[in-house]
C-alpha cells in the first residue's frame, strides 16, 4: 500500500508541474493504527493489563505522573521485600565459634599424645613453678617419665577430710559401686556424694594426697607410679626426689599377734580369703602416737614414715587379682594400726571409724587394748541410684597398648 500510494504522489507531483496548478498534500499514513490491525486483539489487551497493574516504570520510559487515584493497598500484611528477608547476619546465621575458640580446642585436644612429650628438656623447677594436676591420661603418662607429679602436691593433715553430706540407708553409710572409668581404662573418675565426677586419677601416675591414693589403690589394685615396693629408697637416688612414697607390702593383720587391731573384713591373717597390703601415707605429721613424731615426711634427702597408712585388699588366697569391686576394700589407718575407716569410693566418702583407740583401748598395747569390730555399710550406684548386693559388680580392666610400669 506505500508502494501505491508512493506512486500516485509522484503521478500527481508530475501533473502539477506540467500544469501549474497546485495539489493538496497527501494525508500522511497512520503506521500505529496499521501496526494494531497487525496484532491480535488479546494480545493488545493483555499487555495493556499488565501495563496496568505494573505502576512502576521501566528504565525505556518515561516516568508517568500519578494520577488523583489513591494507591491500592496490599490486602495482606506481607512485609515488604527487607522485611520479608529477614536473613540473620553471617555471625547469627552460622553461630559458629570464633576462629580463637576453635583453636583453643584443637590446641586442648592436640596438646597430650602418646607421641610428642611435652616436658621433654624441662626442669623441675620449671615444672612446679605453675604447678596443675594433670587432666589427661597422656599428660600424666609424660609426668611420670620425668618423674612429675600428676595430682595435688599441697600438704595434708593426718585425718581425712569427710564430705558435708554423706548418704546413709538403714542406718548405715554408703559405700558407692559405680566403677566410672574411661574407654581406655587408664582414667579412673572420682565422683562425689550427688553421684557427679570432680576428680579423676590416671593409671601409672604419681600421686600423695590421702584422697588420690586411696582412689588410685581402689581403682587399679595397685599403688601409684612415685610409691616403692622397698621401705629403704632413698629420696636422693630416686627420680621422685620429696615425692617418693614408699613401703609396698604385705599386711597380716592378724589380732593374734597384733591384740590391738581390729579385724578387716575377710582378711587373711584372721583366716579370711583377701590378702592385704599397706603403703605409707605421706602426711605432715603423726601427733597421735609417741612412737611416732611427728615430722615431715620426705624433707627430698630422707624419710620419716610416720604412723599414717592406707590399707588394701589386693589378691585373694590364691594369689589372683581381686576384680570384683565389692571385694576391694580400702581402709585408711593414721594411728599405725590401732583404728580404721573405710574408703566409700567418693570423694570425702569415709566410714566411721574403729578400733583400739575408738574402744577405750590404750594405743598399741597387747594387753590394754579394746578394739572395735568393723562398721558395716551399705551399698548403692551413686550414679543410677540403684542398690548393689555384694559381689553384684565387677569391673573390667583394660591393658591398653601404651602402658607403663606403676611402681618406679
Amino acid at each position: 500500500m506505500k508502494k501505491t500510494v508512493t506512486l500516485i504522489g509522484a503521478l500527481l507531483l508530475i501533473c502539477a508541474l506540467l500544469l501549474g496548478c497546485d495539489l493538496p498534500a497527501p494525508e500522511p499514513v497512520d503506521t500505529t493504527q496499521e501496526t494494531t490491525e497487525t496484532n491480535p486483539v488479546g494480545s493488545i489487551q493483555e499487555s495493556t493489563a499488565e501495563s496496568t497493574a505494573d505502576p512502576e516504570p521501566t528504565t525505556e520510559q518515561p516516568t508517568k505522573e500519578p494520577t488523583e487515584q489513591p494507591t491500592k493497598e496490599p490486602e495482606t500484611d506481607a512485609p515488604t521485600t527487607e522485611e520479608a528477608t529477614e536473613e540473620p547476619t553471617t555471625e547469627e546465621a552460622t553461630e559458629e565459634p570464633t576462629t580463637e575458640e576453635i583453636t583453643t580446642e584443637a590446641e586442648t585436644e592436640s596438646l597430650f599424645s602418646p607421641d610428642v612429650d611435652p616436658y621433654v628438656n624441662m626442669s623441675a623447677a620449671e615444672f612446679y613453678s605453675d604447678y596443675e594436676p594433670a587432666e589427661e591420661y597422656w599428660d600424666a603418662y609424660w609426668r611420670t617419665q620425668h618423674g612429675f607429679m600428676s595430682g595435688s602436691i599441697e600438704p595434708q593433715d593426718q585425718k581425712p577430710t569427710i564430705a558435708e553430706q554423706q548418704p546413709t540407708e538403714d542406718g548405715m553409710l554408703v559405700r558407692n559401686t559405680h566403677a566410672s572409668f574411661s574407654e581406655d581404662g587408664n582414667t579412673y573418675y572420682i565422683v562425689d556424694y550427688s553421684g557427679q565426677v570432680v576428680s579423676q586419677v590416671h593409671k601409672g601416675a604419681a600421686y600423695v594426697s590421702l584422697e588420690e591414693v586411696a582412689a588410685y589403690v581402689f581403682a587399679f589394685g595397685n599403688i601409684p607410679a612415685n610409691y616403692s615396693n622397698s621401705k629403704k629408697t632413698d629420696p636422693d637416688d630416686s627420680i621422685w626426689g620429696e615425692y617418693l612414697r614408699v613401703n609396698h607390702t604385705r599386711f597380716s593383720g592378724s589380732t593374734t599377734k597384733y591384740p590391738y587391731e581390729p579385724e578387716l573384713p575377710d582378711i587373711s591373717g584372721c583366716g579370711g580369703r583377701l590378702e592385704y597390703y599397706e603403703i605409707d601415707i605421706g602426711t605432715t605429721g603423726t601427733d597421735c602416737d609417741p612412737a611416732y613424731r611427728p615430722a615431715l615426711y620426705n624433707n627430698g634427702h630422707s624419710i620419716t614414715r610416720g604412723a599414717a597408712r592406707i590399707v588394701y585388699a589386693r589378691f585373694d588366697v590364691n594369689g589372683d587379682k581381686i576384680i570384683d569391686i565389692n571385694e576391694r576394700y580400702v581402709f585408711y589407718t593414721y594411728n599405725h594400726y590401732n583404728d580404721f575407716q573405710e574408703y566409700l569410693n567418693y570423694y570425702g566418702g569415709w566410714g566411721e571409724i574403729f578400733g583400739n583407740i575408738t574402744g577405750g583401748g590404750k594405743i598399741s598395747d597387747k594387753y590394754n587394748c579394746n578394739p572395735t569390730p568393723y562398721v558395716p555399710v551399705a551399698r548403692r550406684d551413686f550414679v543410677t541410684g540403684e542398690a548393689a548386693p555384694a559381689a553384684s559388680v565387677v569391673v573390667y580392666y583394660y591393658v591398653p597398648r601404651f602402658s607403663f610400669d606403676a611402681a618406679a
